[in-house]
């Protein structure tokens, strides 16, 4: 299968599954606030999740799970960041973001349900029948998620808008390893974690794909098309902001995303051709316009 097909294919497992999960809940708006956050998407780290699970021979019965899980956690990052006290955003995928949608307070209740969703997903004994494998997928994405991850980017990232001295490339590129690379890197490393196999391929793998991502996320802000994108472009400059394109120039960022997709692939050489699917995932990241 393609990794087009793939893709495609992963949309709509996870789709289908979280719709499940969510007719479980009380029929409420914070219920279907939570269904219009995790619906549409590119559904990638969900599909790292499955295509690494497949690459160490886990079936999707178990590996639907955690795929679930990380985007139920990416969904919630989302809703919280496009806040008012936040990132301040109307629409996200083309659609009034949540708390335009509702109000505030569903939005934030909609994504604190998703993250504890998130946590909920891998602990189930549907993923494995092994507690401890159970109790590792959960304390690494805690760990991803959280003060040591994604919302420590994200604090770094609000703390940065409002500092003298724009950051340095050091300082973004550690910025963005928490804000986007971490829930990446988890995505990236879960198949193996299921498997109990090695991490450290697809840890390096995702490590570089995970910075590749936010250099093309910024090259979009400044290139992109807000109706493509489904969300506002532009922002990044007129806040002033430090990004790789402020810092590397346009050109340069492209060159450096490119780089960094070509070592993501050398690091899957120990997979041999297995891997191509996650290769041409990398590929992906920098080509997209969405």
């Amino acid at each position: 299968m393609s990794f087009e097909d793939g893709l495609a294919a992963a949309e709509a497992q996870i789709r289908g599954h979280l719709a499940k999960v969510l007719a479980g809940f009380p029929a409420l708006p914070v219920t279907d606030a939570m269904g219009y956050a995790v619906a549409g998407g590119k559904r990638l780290r969900g599909y790292l999740v499955l295509e690494g699970a497949r690459l160490h021979n886990v079936g999707p019965a178990r590996a639907i799970w955690p795929a679930c899980a990380i985007e139920a956690i990416h969904a919630y990052s989302l809703v919280h960041d496009d806040l008012p006290c936040m990132d301040d955003d109307d629409l996200r995928r083309g659609l009034p973001t949540v708390h335009r949608k509702w109000d505030e307070a569903t939005a934030v209740l909609a994504g604190d349900a998703l993250q504890t969703l998130g946590f909920e997903l891998v602990a189930r004994a549907e993923c494995h029948d092994d507690p401890a494998v159970r109790a590792d997928l959960a304390l690494s994405l805690a760990r991803a998620s959280g003060a040591k991850g994604m919302v420590l980017g994200q604090a770094l990232d609000m703390a940065a808008e409002q500092a003298e001295t724009p950051l340095t490339l050091d300082q973004i590129t550690d910025l963005q390893a928490g804000k986007t690379g971490a829930l990446i890197c988890w995505s990236a490393e879960a198949g193996a974690r299921l498997a109990r196999a090695d991490l450290a391929p697809l840890t390096a793998y995702a490590q570089r794909l995970g910075l590749a991502f936010q250099i093309a996320d910024d090259i979009l802000d400044v290139e992109g098309d807000a109706a493509q994108m489904g969300k506002a472009v532009g922002k990044d400059a007129d806040r002033g902001k430090a990004t790789f394109v402020s810092l590397l120039g346009l050109d340069g960022a492209k060159r450096r995303a490119q780089t960094l997709v070509a070592e993501a692939c050398d690091c899957l050489s120990v997979y041999g051709a297995e891997a191509i699917n996650l290769q041409q995932a990398a590929r992906f990241v920098i080509v997209r316009r969405t």
